[in-house]
């Protein structure tokens, strides 16, 4: 009998790591604000291609000249690659125009990417969601 139990308890503990991932996911709904949207001009200064969302980071000159790093969340790299775009699709040191959502929780300085535009003008969607689906930001 304890050799069973312990047997049950030693596979519900190693099941604990896969819980960790599935904990850390979130739906857009959960973190951002679809009535926030703005839109941010800066420089890229870095960018986190990792699972299960990519992270930019822009550096956005503020009224009073000060400059202020903003933490850019987005898709998964499996949609942008769906998408055809690949980390170098922008490049850090240039400057962009994005379309974001604010955190919901008041976080400052942290959005959710809807498009990036060019400094020639040309905009990307990275948007990735069902259009049809009710929820999705405009």
């Amino acid at each position: 009998m304890r050799h069973r139990l312990a047997v049950i308890l030693a596979a519900l503990f190693s099941l604990l790591p896969l819980a960790a991932p599935a904990r850390a996911h979130h739906a857009f709904q959960a973190e951002y604000d679809d009535t926030k949207q703005l839109k941010l001009t800066g420089v890229l200064t870095k960018v986190d291609w990792i699972n299960p969302h990519i992270f930019f980071y822009m550096d956005v000159k503020n009224p009073d000249g000060s400059v202020t790093n903003w933490a850019l969340s987005t898709a998964a790299p499996q949609l942008y690659h769906n998408a055809g775009l690949n980390r170098n699709f922008v490049t850090v040191g240039d400057t962009y125009t994005v379309t974001v959502y604010r955190a919901k929780d008041g976080t400052k300085n942290l959005a959710c990417v809807k498009d990036w535009t060019y400094s020639d003008g040309h905009m990307v969607n990275v948007w990735f969601r069902d259009p049809n689906d009710i929820s999705r930001p405009k």
